[in-house]
């Protein structure tokens, strides 16, 4: 997946759009709003302006802070291109955060970025839109800047759930207390997580639920079990019961994701695997012996199968 140089050539097709810019973590549903904003926009500017949305890839923090831990982003930027696509974006592109781009002045970011490198006919921001040096550029800047360059500028407000916006912050608080309900609610679609199959200690091949683990490299739902949709290398879609976090049975400490696929026969070693989450089944547990131990695995299989057929019906 390329990530551009935001101070050399976009590619021909993102220029004379209208065009959204942010980092998009989880492509949500307020991206959504954004999005819709900047199709409206393209029609009444005659339909033929494409809608961009430009993400950073790694995010700012990262550039600005390294010695501070980034947290965990919700898309890898594959999944986030393809989402922003999917929810409205004739072309989704990524730009690096150098230093010299996040140097730049508000002016200068809006002419070397916008103007310069876009071409840009529209531009769609929320009120919280900051840009520039040291976040210096406001919506007040942007506006000022777009009445200037006969640029058309669209704010659009928040989407409201609950009482509150739609935010990443949100949804990642939602799967750090296990709440996947609300965060695909937020989402728009259940939460995606992404990894490779790597191989574990077998042990649920003694219990007769063989599992996946999973690597992954974006945010974990916090410990519990979990009904998914587990996608497969081939594509195909299979309901699965998902453990995450340690094994107190067995006395095994960490962060484990372990994916029992039903129905599924075969190995999967080194390739990847997606788990979109559907709902919550239970905490993680200590069982006394291995007879409940594997009721209650049964159980969730039972549960996982109930919940993606729900999905899916």
């Amino acid at each position: 997946m390329t990530v551009l140089d935001p101070l050399a050539s976009f590619p021909p097709e993102c220029l004379h759009g209208v065009v959204t810019i942010g980092h998009f973590d989880g492509a949500h549903l307020g991206h959504a709003a954004l999005l819709r904003a900047a199709r409206a926009l393209s029609e009444r500017l005659g339909g033929g302006s494409p809608v961009v949305a430009v993400t950073f890839e790694p995010h700012a923090r990262a550039v600005l802070r390294p010695d501070l831990p980034a947290p965990a982003p919700l898309t890898p930027l594959p999944d986030r291109l393809q989402a922003l696509r999917a929810i409205g974006a004739d072309h989704a592109v990524a730009i690096a955060p150098t230093r010299e781009l996040l140097g730049l002045s508000s002016g200068e970011f809006f002419n070397r970025v916008l103007v310069a490198g876009l071409a840009a006919r529209g531009i769609v921001e929320g009120p919280d839109f900051c840009f520039g040096k040291n976040r210096s550029g406001t919506m007040a800047t942007l506006c000022q800047l777009c009445r200037a360059g006969g640029i058309e500028l669209v704010e659009v407000n928040p989407v409201i759930l609950d009482g509150a916006p739609v935010s990443s912050t949100r949804i990642r608080a939602a799967l750090e207390s296990g709440d996947v309900t609300a965060a695909a609610r937020f989402l728009g679609r259940p939460y995606r997580l992404r990894g490779s199959v790597v191989q574990g200690d077998r042990r649920g091949r003694t219990l007769g639920f063989p599992t996946a683990n999973l690597e992954c490299s974006t945010l974990v739902p916090a410990p519990g079990v979990y009904a998914a949709s587990a996608i497969l290398p081939d594509g195909s879609n299979l309901p699965s019961a998902v453990h995450v976090g340690p094994l107190p049975t067995f006395g095994v400490p960490g962060l484990r994701v372990e994916a029992t696929l039903v129905g599924f026969q075969g190995a999967i070693y080194g390739q990847p695997l997606a788990l979109e989450f559907l709902s919550r089944l239970r905490d993680p547990a200590r069982f006394p012996n291995r007879e409940a131990l594997v009721e209650q695995l049964r159980l969730d299989v039972v549960r996982a199968r109930a919940a993606w057929e729900a999905n899916h019906g």
